[in-house]
């Protein structure tokens, strides 16, 4: 990582002599403070032409002035031996972390926006969990065979379910440590490698999830529906689609335990927890 590092932040003309690494869950994220960016490296297998729609999203968005961390002005994605790299601007952050209500009215901006130039793939919870679940090799086949059939009802009671909301662009995986402050009322969002066109209520759902299962509360995530303006709980699809969020956040995390042994023991109680129907159980972070 740090070669890769180094040599990406030569070829846009930055320092990372004090190079830190903040994040290093899904891709690496490593701050230069000299510099004041942040340089994000896509994980190994991620496709450039992938970074490159990301990198061409956010400038549509910055043109725009939507609520996003903006990215640094030098050409990207930048390419080094088939890795990825962007670099953003660095937005120091308080103590306190964003709440939930903070997200409101950007995901709402979100959803209503239209004319996006940029050709977005489809939301598609289902492929993800089963991508996963084929690769997982940290859980007995037991195990497996039981989320395999847990998936396959789910699927069976989405062929049922009727989105009340119009489709649009999704962030995909809206939560609290993929938005920012930015010094005003409102948060800013980040991450955008999951972004999609598809049915808001994935994004709505997502924050209920984090709400309830890390710790958060209902009084959050009541906060944040109500600056939405539509509480997706009391939708007739929620309990399908929180079922299959939280699937989803246990098989990606399953898909992690190789680089990552210790969080094996949280897979595993999740797993336990769903077996018994207990949709209040609180989930550590991983």
């Amino acid at each position: 990582m740090r070669r890769i590092l180094e040599r990406g932040c030569a070829a846009a003309g930055l320092d990372c002599g004090d190079a830190r690494l903040l994040r290093g869950h899904t891709n690496a994220v490593v701050l230069l403070e000299r510099e004041q960016v942040v340089v994000k490296i896509a994980r190994k297998g991620s496709r450039i032409s992938d970074v490159a729609r990301t990198v061409a999203f956010v400038g549509w968005l910055m043109d725009g002035g939507f609520p996003t961390v903006p990215l640094h002005p030098v050409p990207q994605p930048i390419v080094v031996d088939g890795c990825a790299l962007t670099v953003w601007e660095y937005l120091p952050q308080p103590e306190t972390p964003v709440a939930a209500a903070q997200l409101a009215k950007p995901l709402h901006a979100l959803h209503t926006r239209a004319g996006v130039p940029v050709a977005l793939p489809g939301h598609d919870s289902l492929a993800a969990i089963r991508r996963s679940m084929a690769a997982v090799t940290c859980l007995p086949p037991e195990t497996i065979a039981y989320l395999s059939s847990y998936a396959d009802r789910l699927e069976a009671e989405l062929d049922r379910v009727r989105f009340a909301l119009p489709a649009g662009v999704i962030q995909g995986d809206p939560q609290h440590r993929n938005a920012l402050h930015s010094g005003g009322a409102d948060a800013v969002l980040c991450d955008w490698d999951t972004v999609a066109v598809g049915q808001p209520e994935w994004d709505l759902v997502t924050i209920e999830v984090h709400c309830r299962r890390f710790g958060h509360g209902e009084q959050h995530y009541n906060a944040f529906a109500e600056s939405y303006g539509w509480d997706v709980t009391h939708w007739t699809g929620y309990r399908t689609l929180a079922a299959l969020r939280e699937l989803q956040m246990i098989m990606t995390n399953a898909g992690k335990v190789r680089e990552a042994p210790a969080s094996l023991d949280e897979v595993r109680r999740r797993v336990e927890g769903l077996r018994h129907g207990d949709s209040g159980q609180r989930w550590h972070i991983l």
